[in-house]
């Protein structure tokens, strides 16, 4: 079992409250969709009204490291890597810096196992979940942040979010991505043409889906073949029903699989999972349908997609940009309804962790704490920086300025991905784990009780007991 200080301080924790939840989503609730007169939809060129353009400004102090050379691993693909890539080309642009970006594969862990077994490991790696920095701390790789890091890192996060990145009260993580992952996307002329409205609560959700069905269209993409799309369904429906205390006590195994609010969280889910023809593709083809088919084939083929909605974080609007929809007008987004007493609200993201220390790997660090680097990427869309210090307007579009101010506005009250703090054994590898037991969930959603024996069994074995 991880220690309190491995996914957040209990302190932390206890300070989630309804009203934030409720603030978060109803700001987003009044204004995500209510904009669409700027949109750049850029997902690799500096564009919008962040005035990509421009020189940025610096704030943080790097040192010289002419003639250094440092390897950055990460899972990220496609536009997400080549925005991340304009980020280190600043940094080598300010130090003199020679910095090489590794593809690394799923599990990310057992990646940079083979790549420390073989005597080369990155410098720095992009960790997706909490799990994997205490991993990464107990096999003795990841090496902890320096003073400068450190001090930049204090001076633009909440405590929260400097809090997920450490292990036994050090500090190892540098939150440099965050996302918001509550929340429904929808192709706005599908709704327009059957008179569906955006929903609030679970059941207006359903009804959304019914008017969306009668008018001729599959209501949901769903990206199954990535199991870590059907986590975040979960979460967000245990979150809001079953509420912040139950959510932190199955993060940390404290309650098993088999308790009854997880039986009520999968029926809950398998009214849209289980619902004949309310999954583009049925089952068997949203297990085949990867995550961002499942955005593309919302926003692609006029008024008639192959599905209304597809849910999903902040990011979707990567996927997006790879469509002709224009995120604001055709495509629009509304927070993940309730389906207890308050929307839930719930983050993810990807920590900087060193694993080759240096002065040149130590400044990398630093510079992925500072806003500087984090307003670089900004302004190119599809992503969203947990550090309070970066100016909401360097995003392109009102859309994802809203998104963010929401985030930084909740400080520190918000609730990780629940399978991100899990061992990864259970919570991030594929075709094991939780990402297995909901796939085959999807599969066949009328055996809760099944689907729970199994979470139950991995989560025991991946816990320990």
């Amino acid at each position: 079992m991880r220690t309190s200080s491995t996914i957040r301080s209990r302190r932390t924790v206890k300070r989630t409250t309804r009203t934030a939840a409720a603030f978060a989503a109803g700001a987003l609730a009044l204004s995500l969709t209510a904009c669409g007169g700027d949109d750049d939809k850029s997902s690799g060129d500096n564009g919008g009204q962040g005035g990509g353009d421009k020189e940025p400004a610096a704030t943080v102090t790097l040192p010289r490291l002419d003639g250094e050379s440092l390897e950055v691993a990460a899972v990220w693909t496609g536009a997400e890597q080549e925005n991340f890539k304009k980020v280190l080309a600043e940094f080598e642009k300010r130090t003199g810096a020679k910095v090489t970006f590794v593809p690394a594969q799923d599990p990310i862990i057992n990646f940079l196992g083979s790549k420390i077994a073989g005597g080369a490991p990155p410098d720095v790696a992009m960790l997706p979940q909490p799990g994997a920095i205490k991993q990464a701390v107990e096999k003795g790789w990841a090496k902890p942040l320096g003073a400068e890091a450190t001090e930049e890192l204090q001076e633009n996060y909440s405590q929260g979010w400097q809090d997920i990145g450490k292990v036994a009260d050090k500090q190892f993580g540098v939150y440099y991505k965050a996302a918001n992952k509550s929340l429904i996307w929808y192709n706005a002329q599908v709704f327009e043409n059957a008179g569906a409205a955006e929903p609030k609560t679970w059941d207006e959700l359903l009804t959304a889906a019914q008017t969306i069905y009668d008018s001729g269209v599959t209501p949901f993409s769903v990206g199954g073949a990535d199991g870590w799309t059907l986590t975040d369904w979960f979460e967000n429906v245990y979150l809001s029903q079953a509420g912040p205390e139950k959510y932190d006590q199955l993060a940390k195994h404290e309650i098993k699989w088999t308790d009854p609010s997880v039986k009520e969280a999968l029926t809950t889910l398998a009214e849209i999972w289980g619902k004949k023809d309310y999954v583009a593709g049925g089952a068997s083809g949203a297990l085949q349908t990867e995550f961002p088919a499942s955005v593309t084939q919302t926003f692609t083929g006029g008024d008639q997609p192959k599905a209304g909605m597809v849910y999903e974080g902040d990011f979707v609007q990567v996927n997006i940009a790879e469509t002709d929809a224009k995120v604001g007008t055709d495509a629009k987004v509304f927070p993940f309804p309730a389906v207890g007493d308050t929307a839930p609200v719930v983050s993810g993201g990807d920590a900087a962790v060193i694993l080759e220390d240096s002065k040149a790997s130590q400044a990398l660090a630093t510079w992925l704490a500072s806003p500087d680097a984090a307003t670089i990427q900004a302004k190119l869309g599809g992503y969203l920086s947990p550090n309070k210090n970066v100016d909401a307007s360097a995003y392109p579009n009102d859309v994802q300025r809203k998104i963010a101010e929401a985030l930084i506005a909740a400080g520190d009250d918000f609730r990780f991905d629940m399978s991100d703090q899990a061992p990864q054994a259970f919570g991030g590898t594929p075709g094991k784990g939780e990402w297995k037991a909901l796939q085959d969930f999807l599969k066949n959603p009328k055996d809760v009780a099944g689907a729970q024996a199994k979470l139950e069994a991995d989560a025991a074995a991946a816990y320990g007991g």
